[in-house]
């Protein structure tokens, strides 16, 4: 079972970007740049929630691969 190919991610993960249109870590630091995906703060494997939104955060891309190195 993959988590993030199942349409119930697909359509969950689609909402928070609708909401969160912009990447968190980029407006923290003042760029505007869009939200490509939905990521886990604390990460699954470590215990984190799947589902809960104060779990999870908007991030583009370049954030996303920066933020999922320094989670390992």
């Amino acid at each position: 079972y993959n988590l993030y190919n199942s349409s119930k991610w697909r359509k969950f993960a689609h909402k928070l970007r609708a909401l969160n249109p912009l990447c968190k870590i980029c407006m923290d630091e003042g760029r505007t740049n869009p939200c490509q995906m939905v990521d886990h703060i604390k990460p699954i494997n470590s215990g984190g929630s799947i589902w809960d939104v104060n779990n999870l955060q908007c991030l583009c891309k370049k954030c996303h691969a920066i933020k999922s190195a320094n989670d390992k």
